[in-house]
Order: structure tokens, then C-alpha cells, then sequence
């Protein structure tokens, strides 16, 4: 029988094999386990009557308390799958809960449609590739315009916008104009005066 025990418990059976070997004291032991004196000579006990299966958690291995049962699992997923598909866990919880009257917990939800591919989390969803834009090869051929709101002459007038051209391929400032907003007639003005 295989016996599955944390590095806590195999721990405590090497100091408690040591007392039953007499190769250290209970009083030792109590100290090396950070544990009183009784529950030593308790764990010894179980030691000696179950063996080491003793010392393992007697709840390892069973399933918990909280647990749904399967039934109500595989209701749930159909429901969604034949209901709710496209939903995501939030949302199909609520509806679960208000058109259904199953009130399980969102993450229980959650963790049941990742488990079934009904739901893939961001973290696990492939990325949208992006391609990039290059700068262009020659100067004239592709000029931005962007406008900047700013307090460009320091409190000793209005606050401004001020719209610059760009030339892509050398990234040189071709034209520059304040205006006291960025509107489609300054953009207008700004280009005539460009061209």
C-alpha cells in the first residue's frame, strides 16, 4: 500500500523512530518537533498500533466537506454548454443563479469551464499578433500631424495646443503652429500654411 505523507510527517517519523530506537529522549524529541511531551508519546502510540499510516493525515486522500457532488456538476455544464455558451464565468454564475436557482460560487464555476474548454482564461488565450510599422524609406513620404496640449509659455498666457508635422523617414520638425485648440480649422490653416 502506498502511503503519501508530507515532508512534515516523514520528518516526524525519522525523530519518532529515533525515540523508539532509544537513540533520543521523548523530552528531545518534544523539543526537535516543537511539540509538548504528550503528543510525542501519542504520535509513539500511533505509531505502534498503525504503523507509519499512522502518522499520515487520516483526511489525505478523501474527498472535502465543500465538495459538489458530480450530479449537480454535470448539470451545470450542460446547462452552460447548451445555454449559456460564449458566456463568460461571471456572467453565466449570475445566470445560473437567477434563471436556474443553482447557487454555486463564481470560482467553482470558473474552475469547472476552464476544466471542460468552455472558458479560456486571458493568461491562456493566444495572442493577437500585431504588426509593426516601419518608419518610411524616404523624406516627404509620410508626414504625421499630431497636436499637443501644454502650458508652453509658462503662465504668461493661455494654456495652447500646439500642432506639429513630422516627417516619418528623419523624424524632423517640418511645420509647428500654436492654436487654442485642436480644431479641423486650425488643422486646415496649419496645412495651407504647410503646403
Amino acid at each position: 500500500m502506498l502511503i503519501t505523507m508530507s515532508d512534515k510527517e516523514i520528518q516526524r517519523l525519522a525523530v519518532l523512530q529515533d525515540v523508539r530506537d532509544h537513540r533520543i529522549t521523548q523530552v528531545r524529541a518534544a523539543e526537535i518537533l516543537n511539540l509538548s511531551t504528550r503528543q510525542i508519546t501519542r504520535l509513539l502510540q500511533k505509531l505502534n498500533q498503525d504503523g507509519v499510516s499512522g502518522l499520515a493525515h487520516a483526511s489525505r486522500g478523501q474527498p472535502g466537506h465543500r465538495r459538489h457532488d458530480d450530479l449537480l456538476k454535470s448539470k451545470c455544464l450542460s446547462i452552460i454548454s447548451e445555454h449559456l455558451l460564449g458566456f463568460g464565468p461571471t456572467l453565466a454564475h449570475e445566470k445560473l443563479s437567477s434563471m436556474f436557482d443553482l447557487n454555486i460560487p463564481i470560482e467553482t464555476v470558473r474552475r469547472w469551464m476552464t476544466a471542460n474548454d468552455l472558458w479560456i482564461p486571458r493568461f491562456k488565450r493566444l495572442k493577437r499578433p500585431y504588426q509593426p510599422r516601419y518608419n518610411r524609406d524616404c523624406f516627404g513620404e509620410l508626414i504625421q500631424i499630431d497636436g499637443s496640449y501644454h502650458d508652453w509659455f509658462e503662465g504668461r498666457a493661455t494654456k495652447c495646443c500646439l500642432l506639429v508635422y513630422i516627417d516619418d523617414a528623419t523624424g524632423k520638425l517640418l511645420h509647428l503652429r500654436f492654436c487654442e485648440a485642436e480644431t479641423t480649422f486650425d488643422y486646415m490653416l496649419s496645412t495651407r500654411a504647410y503646403i
